[in-house]
């Protein structure tokens, strides 16, 4: 935990840099805030599901990770659905909104074996790689203090758009690199699987993303092989 405390005070005194370029802007990305409607719905039903026990494992994230519902079902079904899995994804949430869950009932009173976190890309737009980063390991450091028995296999954010020149693919990367000394081979695992979505040359093709930023079935295959032996491992499970 002091690593990770002195790793979080680190990410933040390099996030401050940006901000204070903007003396008027504080990070929004590390500022816990909550959406309405049918957001406020599918959060409550997270807790209530939780609130039934039996989740050794959840997926916290955004659309990509609520996409496990719709395009990636049948991969779901074969891989989590024996393993007391729970989708913790909303479409159109930032880190700041994932901090707030949080807080908010959706770990409540559980103590799954992993929790795997893929977060970040819509603040791509927003908010520089430095501050993703620090929204990033916000929301590690609130799991290893609610989930203290939890191991962690943090994702980084899955590239994006056509190919590399997309600017918020490479806002990404840049969050990525900082996040990944997140990781401390005990508690927090870092893994990046972004290659597998892509062809040798860095572009990405309609196959496996079709508006090039949410998976196709084919897609939600590749992440869930791509993390199989490390959740597993992170789990306990033997295999036969």
């Amino acid at each position: 935990m002091k690593h990770l405390h002195a790793l979080v005070l680190t990410l933040a005194a390099v996030a401050l840099v940006p901000t204070l370029s903007r003396a008027d802007e504080p990070n929004a990305a590390i500022k816990p805030v909550p959406r309405e409607g049918s957001w406020i719905k599918r959060h409550e039903s997270f807790n209530a599901r939780v609130a039934q026990g039996h989740t050794d494992v959840i997926f916290i994230g955004d659309s990509i990770t609520q996409g496990w519902e719709g395009s990636g079902k049948n991969v779901w079904a074969k891989f989590y659905g024996q393993r007391n899995a729970v989708n913790l994804g909303i479409g159109g949430d930032r880190t700041q909104h994932v901090i707030w869950r949080l807080d908010n009932g959706n770990v409540k009173n559980i103590s799954p074996k992993a929790a795997v976190i893929m977060i970040g890309t819509n603040n791509s737009g927003s908010n520089t790689s430095e501050q993703i980063a620090e929204g990033v390991a916000a929301i590690v450091k609130q799991l290893r203090e609610k989930l203290p028995e939890t191991k962690i296999l943090l994702l980084a954010v899955f590239p994006r758009g056509e190919n590399k020149a997309d600017k918020r693919r490479q806002v990404n990367e840049g969050a990525n690199a900082i996040f990944a000394k997140l990781d401390d081979g005990k508690h927090v695992h870092y893994l990046d699987i972004g290659d597998k979505f892509l062809a040798e040359d860095g572009t990405l093709t309609r196959e496996i993303m079709p508006d090039l930023l949410h998976l196709s079935e084919k897609g939600y295959t590749i992440w869930a092989e791509s993390i199989e032996d490390k959740l597993s491992a992170l789990m306990g499970e033997s295999k036969n």
